[in-house]
């Protein structure tokens, strides 16, 4: 049977994954947006669920004034002795930690810190009791590029050894993302060189002993697309995992371009989760052999039968869908789904989309290239600058909006962008009434924006390329979020912005 390549669409970089019985659990980098590390759970490494968030709570995920792209990087699930552990580097305070939980679905334990530096930490239970720590140089020193490794105790998250450089890749820049595994009396360290970008790649070294010395993969890279005309590009970022049958598989990142002939390259969705098969040489090394393609064939997967897309959120639950996100730690006082049962509520608060601080913002990854999302938008303002909407949003420089506000002392729909340094107001239209449609039509190539009464005629008001949210423009190691929102400008809004319903239809 075949599967579809991304597992996972949008932006889910940095995937990890780790078995437990014969159910499988992976987690991905979250960076900026809150709660932090979504879980998701699957049978057939095809088909994955979101089940949660590791990180829920602020104790455990402190984001104030996060920079874009900071915040949480590259974590590391794992199963052991009934216990589930992820680790994982909060950039945004300069520290590595570990959290653990019976469930995978949480509550996840609080942060036990570490005397650790670098990013990407890693963990491997060895068969003998002990547990490896490993992860990266530490980024603000002069130490040596490479990849560092120590026991630990994870219960404690003391360090028991020397802090050690057990390899410095095979070569390429920026050796990262560590993964420790002890297979048929071998230690394989994986690792992700070249950078998170077109260059990137999986290489692989080998020793008899945790601490090496270790002997690179004959045929390094083992899986990159670096120099290929493939419409998958920067695969990198692997780990392993051992299927039911006993077949080996990895997932790892990669970036879809957007197919627009002549138009350079251009990645707006995020790095996403794909999905290989691994097969072994007879000399006991673990090879990628095939080239990615977006369909691929399962071998012996058990692959089910896909879930139907749930397009809609009525707002009708006592709690936000996993999907939806806050930008860094949003303040309990900037929304609601009690105050007005069936919507979402927003209070703009003096934090707008252009600054880096907590703010009225929920927003979820755009996922497909073609895709309409709408809202419908109760929201009565009074006062200058005050305005509710619907935002694409990369970072706090670069995003779009359709919105409904005060401008000029006038009520107005109006649509503005944000590209670096500039602003523009593209289209506004004086509107009148309370209640409002707002929708975003988006394809590989622009997004469209419209608005209608509900009921009425759909009127466009305005355009704005994909490609001026891409990473190649805008930085940065995330995708493009639809986000609501709601600001004052400044100041705290008058009155509270009510979304009744949200739909995104691919």
């Amino acid at each position: 049977m075949k599967y579809n390549n991304p597992v996972i669409s949008g932006f889910h970089p940095d995937p990890s994954i780790c078995k437990a019985g014969e159910d499988f659990y992976l987690v991905t980098s979250s960076f900026e947006y809150f709660p932090g590390v979504p879980i998701f759970h699957s049978k057939d490494l095809v088909n994955w669920k979101q089940i949660g968030h590791c990180l829920t709570r602020k104790s455990q995920l402190p984001l104030y004034e996060a920079k874009s792209s900071m915040g949480i990087f590259a974590p590391t699930i794992r199963f052991n002795n009934g216990k589930f552990y992820m680790i994982t580097t909060n950039l945004t305070i300069g520290k590595n930690f570990i959290v653990w939980s019976e469930k995978p679905e949480g509550p996840w334990s609080e942060p036990i810190w570490l005397d650790w530096p670098g990013i990407d930490p890693s963990l491997l239970f060895d068969e003998n009791g002990k547990v490896y720590l490993t992860g990266t140089q530490d980024i603000f020193s002069s130490e040596p590029s490479g990849i560092y490794q120590a026991e630990i105790d994870v219960n404690t998250g003391e360090i028991f050894t020397e802090r050690r450089l057990i390899w410095q890749g095979s070569g390429g820049a920026h050796s990262e993302g560590p993964h420790l595994y002890h297979i048929n009396g071998w230690y394989y360290l994986v690792i992700a060189e070249g950078g998170t970008e077109y260059g990137h790649m999986v290489t692989m070294a080998r020793s008899k002993q945790p601490f090496g010395p270790f002997e690179s993969h004959p045929t390094n890279p083992i899986l990159t697309h670096r120099s290929t005309a493939s419409p998958i590009q920067a695969t990198g970022h692997a780990d392993l995992v051992q299927y039911i049958d006993g077949s080996w598989w990895t997932v790892f990142l990669g970036i879809r371009p957007a197919p627009i002939p002549f138009s350079g390259k251009h990645h707006h969705l995020g790095r996403e989760t794909f999905l290989a098969p691994v097969d072994w040489t007879e000399e006991g090394w673990p090879i990628i052999g095939a080239q990615v393609e977006f369909e691929m064939d399962g071998r012996t997967l058990q692959i089910e039968e896909k879930e139907l897309w749930k397009g809609k959120d009525d707002f009708n639950e006592p709690a936000l869908d996993f999907s939806w996100n806050f930008l860094r730690n949003s303040g309990e006082e900037c929304w609601s789904l009690t105050d007005r049962p069936g919507f979402l509520t927003l209070y703009g608060s003096s934090t707008g989309l252009n600054d880096l601080d907590s703010q009225a913002f929920v927003g979820r990854r755009q996922q497909h290239f073609d895709c309409n999302v709408s809202t419908l938008l109760e929201f009565s303002p009074t006062q200058e600058g005050e305005e509710a909407g619907l935002t694409v949003f990369m970072n706090e420089r670069f995003h779009y909006e359709i919105a409904l506000g005060i401008r000029e002392g006038v009520r107005k729909v109006f649509v503005r962008r944000r590209i670096g340094s500039l602003w523009n107001v593209e289209s506004e239209h004086e509107y009148g009434e309370e209640g409002i449609i707002l929708t975003v039509h988006a394809d590989a190539k622009n997004y469209t924006f419209s608005y209608q009464l509900p009921g009425g005629e759909s009127i466009i008001i305005g355009t704005g390329e994909c490609s001026l949210l891409s990473t190649e423009v805008a930085g940065g190691f995330t995708g493009v979020y639809f986000g609501l929102y709601a600001t004052g400008t400044r100041q705290k809004t008058s009155a509270p912005a009510y979304f009744d319903w949200f739909e995104y239809y691919k």
